[in-house]
């Protein structure tokens, strides 16, 4: 068998392994609600997720009414409150994700998770899907001082895995951004968040479904 291009991959989790927006956006209107606003539909909560929880919340307060320090402050909690319980609720894996993550670690591939979301809730997610013994490492978005798009967890990720020839899977630009910062390539999903079209996203590879994971990162030599 031809040697596999990577020794690691490591994957952004939220629009990239699996669709989370809805119980995303049911947690953010939750809190929206309890504070006096309306709530937002998921198509516009979608383009709001990416650069971690506190963001979210600051961007959907923003959609709805005045924003002020305080007021984050009190709706943070308020979000943490309702998605920790719910964060599995309506969530699904993405088609053709287990396969694939089964296809890379059948190759030798270290597998790992680099995301936004705190680490507490990546873990919990994960296990709810059964993917914990699929994963070497998973940082999150509090895991280190730093988060996405800085370097740092990305290479972190990477580090706990044992280190090598790596390369990043994820949705959207801050993704990108985040590889582009470690000097490593990146596959971009297309049907993942984000708030610009796939193809301008700069990404090394994009590809349109799971099934086509392997068979392009065996190209990218």
């Amino acid at each position: 068998m031809t040697p596999f291009p990577f020794d690691v991959v490591v994957f952004d989790l939220d629009g990239t392994l699996a669709d989370t927006a809805p119980d995303l956006t049911d947690a953010l209107n939750w809190m929206l609600v309890r504070l006096g606003r309306r709530a937002l539909p998921l198509e516009k909560v979608l383009t709001m997720i990416g650069r971690g929880v506190r963001v979210l919340v600051e961007q959907g307060l923003a959609a709805t009414g005045p924003l002020t320090p305080g007021l984050v402050e009190t709706a943070v909690p308020l979000f943490f409150e309702h998605y920790e319980l719910h964060l599995a609720d309506r969530s699904l894996p993405y088609e053709g994700v287990e396969m694939s993550l089964d296809q890379l670690l059948t190759r030798g591939v270290r597998l790992a998770i680099c995301t936004n979301k705190p680490e507490r809730f990546a873990r919990k997610l994960v296990d709810a899907f059964g993917w914990s013994k699929r994963f070497a490492s998973i940082v999150g978005g509090d895991t280190l001082p730093f988060r996405k798009p800085d370097a740092r967890p990305l290479l972190e990720a990477i580090k706990r895995c044992g280190g090598g020839k790596a390369l990043f899977v994820g949705d959207s630009i801050v993704d990108i951004e985040t590889a582009r910062a470690a000097s490593l390539p990146c596959l971009a999903v297309t049907f993942g968040f984000r708030d610009r079209p796939a193809a301008a996203l700069g990404a090394t590879q994009l590809i349109d479904r799971f099934d086509q994971l392997v068979p392009t990162l065996e190209k990218m030599i």
